[in-house]
């Protein structure tokens, strides 16, 4: 799962395979650690609920976590849908939330691209 983080916006990007496990588990996170110390790390994640009626933030010291419906994000992965897109109230204004499948490089060069979902401009690009 990719992280983008930019002004007041959140931005989650998941692979196929991610995507997979998230229907099934109900949830998937990946850890960023920054130094040798053991608490020097973040921790994102992704997850939805049956309750869950809006996309959401979930927030504590070292961890966020977005959380989505489960009938939108079942709707989502079985659809060619792109993304799940929403906002959150913080004393800043408004945190824009996006969710979005992570589409293979144009160009073909990344072997990373091999979970990505195919690009749906890859036809139109020389």
């Amino acid at each position: 799962m990719k992280l983008r983080i930019k002004g007041n916006s959140l931005r989650l990007r998941v692979s196929r395979s991610e995507l997979a496990t998230l229907i099934e588990s109900g949830s998937i996170e990946d850890t960023i650690h920054f130094a040798m110390e053991l608490n020097a790390k973040f921790t994102y994640a992704l997850r939805h609920e049956l309750t869950a009626t809006t996309v959401r933030i979930e927030y504590r010291p070292q961890q966020v976590g977005v959380v989505l419906s489960t009938q939108v994000a079942e709707r989502w992965a079985a659809s060619d849908q792109v993304g799940i897109y929403g906002s959150s109230g913080t004393c800043a204004g408004a945190l824009e939330i996006v969710v979005e499948k992570d589409f293979a490089c144009l160009d073909g060069a990344n072997p990373l691209d091999e979970d990505a979902f195919p690009n749906p401009n890859a036809e139109s690009a020389c």
